[in-house]
């Protein structure tokens, strides 16, 4: 665990929202990310790196160290209270608990000064503030997701009536904070990106100089609503104008370029009603829907640039060389979309429908509020099935990269292939700062122990630097299991089962795919090899044992609803997988 001058490093965590897999340069993408490929030429690319199926969860197991259901995100807080009966277990509770000692914790009670800024998503009330979690200084947008120009009418008289209490949005360091909001595309102006960042900067500016640090960015871009200025959206005029299935055949062939997915993987189909095939759109239709693309690309090469910005003036203090930093997604791509309620209230479209305008020049803007469905999400998922929301690897398998020069100096632009965790990220980070997990007590409460795995062995041991593929995850650790909305998956070694109701695209019943020769789980081997799924599904039972996984009959009996919209909306149905229902014209966004 060698670091420069023998110093502790710092850590340095960078979580995109709803980024896909391909969705930056170094993974196979047109949208210009030269911060973030500079970060990958001098670090290590992870090609088979998971998370949770959407955002809450994952935050809760990186800072955790342990799966989403020990650490009280096992169902997520838009989700709980339209079945309160069911999710009143533990580790259901919809916040970061207090059965699992959290990772700024543990730091800070360990010499480190603890900084974030940007989402939470852990909690809404005082109580379940960073600031209560760990965090010497904390800037957070506690709910899942908000204007990114600070902008939202919805909290008038005119629609009171949509909510119990105006729900708290931004806090710093547990004080509310009430937000300017930038409606004159003011450049000095809030803009999450730009504001997270240059907050972090100022933060890093007044730290105690004799502590390390721990520093924690979690955008909120790029989830909708799709809103950046025209300067970043118009560099990608025209670039979409073919459609998503052609975005897809271009990313894919890329990826193959790039050696991140082999030559002859076999991506998953295209999971969207027929009738939303591009060349079934007016022309209308398909304008807008690229106009959305092009605001997507520019909110992401916006936040590219705000990390470069961040990049530099680690340079620029000497701290460079002796940070540890992690950049990843928190999920797949958005295909539908399902926390606006916090912010958007009892009816989603009520609020699009008054105050929005999202006609063709100006979206992106503050007042318009868009998103960019299915097809645009699965052309960034690809070879992988699905997106954001479901266990297969749509969903949980994101974009990673992994820079830390006593580890990555002399492997740069190196790819690796190992499977990997986000719970690990936790025991890697206290294994480098010489910290001991406490075990099963910490502060006076009695907490969980960690569930993922340090990666020192792996990228110290110089045989395995000397071989990208060796493995993280032994044959002897235990299998990795998924659950969300009753949407489960599970994997030992390169085998995994997955289980999707029939309107949730799945079969109702368990799957079984092997991800060395499949890895777009396109071939069910459970009738082939009926051995190997007794063996997962045994597996399975452990998992939901040990984990206390609300699990019984899947979300069929269950009505997972969000406000303002049909079970149907919500998913896998028609229309929130039609193509037509992000138009625009339609509302555009129908969280």
């Amino acid at each position: 665990m060698s670091t420069p001058n023998n110093k502790r490093p710092n850590f340095l965590l960078i979580v995109a929202d709803d980024l896909g897999f391909s969705d930056v340069g170094c993974f196979g993408s047109e949208i210009r990310t030269p911060n973030l490929d500079k970060l990958a030429s001098s670090g290590i690319r992870m090609t088979d790196f998971h998370t949770a199926a959407a955002c809450s969860p994952t935050r809760a197991m990186l800072l955790s160290g342990t799966d989403n259901h020990i650490a009280g995100v096992g169902v997520m807080s838009e989700q709980k209270e339209h079945d309160l009966a069911r999710w009143d277990v533990p580790g259901h509770e919809g916040y970061l608990n207090l059965r699992v000692a959290a990772l700024p914790e543990v730091l800070q009670d360990n010499g480190y000064h603890t900084l974030l800024s940007g989402k939470w998503h852990l909690g809404l009330k005082p109580e379940y503030n960073p600031d209560k979690r760990g965090f010497d200084r904390s800037f957070a947008l506690l709910p899942g997701c908000s204007n990114h120009y600070g902008w939202e009418p919805q909290f008038g008289d005119g629609m009171i009536k949509h909510f119990e209490r105006i729900p708290p949005l931004y806090t710093e360091d547990g004080k509310l904070v009430d937000l300017k909001p930038n409606t004159a595309n003011d450049p000095n102006g809030f803009y999450s990106s730009d504001f997270y960042v240059d907050n972090l900067i100022k933060y890093l500016s007044e730290r105690p100089t004799d502590k390390p640090f721990f520093a924690f960015l979690p955008f909120a871009a790029p989830h909708w609503p799709l809103q950046v200025d025209k300067l970043y959206r118009d560099r990608y005029k025209g670039v979409y104008n073919d459609g998503p299935e052609a975005l897809r055949l271009r990313r894919l062939a890329r990826l193959k370029d790039l050696g991140l997915i082999a030559q002859d993987v076999i991506p998953h189909e295209v999971v969207a009603p027929p009738e939303t095939e591009w060349s079934t759109l007016t022309d209308e239709e398909r304008e807008l829907s690229a106009r959305a693309m092009e605001t997507f690309a520019g909110m992401v090469e916006k936040m590219d640039e705000n990390i470069g910005k961040l990049l530099k003036y680690l340079e620029r203090i000497g701290e460079a060389d002796n940070t540890f930093i992690i950049f990843q997604s928190d999920n797949g791509a958005e295909g539908a979309s399902y926390e606006a309620a916090p912010t958007m209230g009892n009816s989603i479209m009520d609020v699009v429908n008054r105050f929005y305008d999202n006609s063709i020049e100006n979206i992106g803007e503050h007042n318009s509020f868009v998103w960019y469905g299915p097809r645009w999400a699965q052309a960034a998922t690809a070879p992988s099935r699905l997106y954001k929301m479901y266990s297969t690897e749509g969903g949980i398998k994101v974009p990673m990269i992994l820079s830390y020069p006593p580890w990555t100096k002399a492997r740069g632009g190196e790819i690796v292939n190992a499977f990997a965790t986000v719970m690990d990220v936790m025991p890697t980070i206290l294994d480098l700062a010489g910290v001991q997990h406490p075990g099963k007590f910490f502060r006076g409460r009695d907490v969980e122990e960690m569930r993922g795995k340090s990666w020192i062995n792996f990228f110290e041991n110089e045989k395995q630097s000397e071989n990208a593929t060796t493995e993280i995850h032994s044959t002897d650790d235990p299998a990795v299991g998924w659950e969300l909305f009753g949407r489960a998956a599970l994997r030992k070694e390169n085998w995994k089962i997955v289980y999707m109701t029939p309107w949730s695209y799945g079969k109702g019943d368990w799957e079984l795919f092997d991800l060395s020769k499949d890895p777009g789980e396109t071939r069910d081997l459970s009738e082939k090899e009926p051995a190997k799924l007794k063996e997962l599904l045994e597996l399975w039972e452990k998992y939901v044992e040990k984990n206390g996984v609300v699990w019984g009959s899947p979300v069929s009996e269950v009505e997972v609803k969000v406000p303002g919209l049909e079970r149907k909306d919500v998913i896998g149905g028609d229309p929130l997988d039609d193509t037509r229902a992000w138009m625009p014209h339609r509302g555009h966004c129908k969280d």
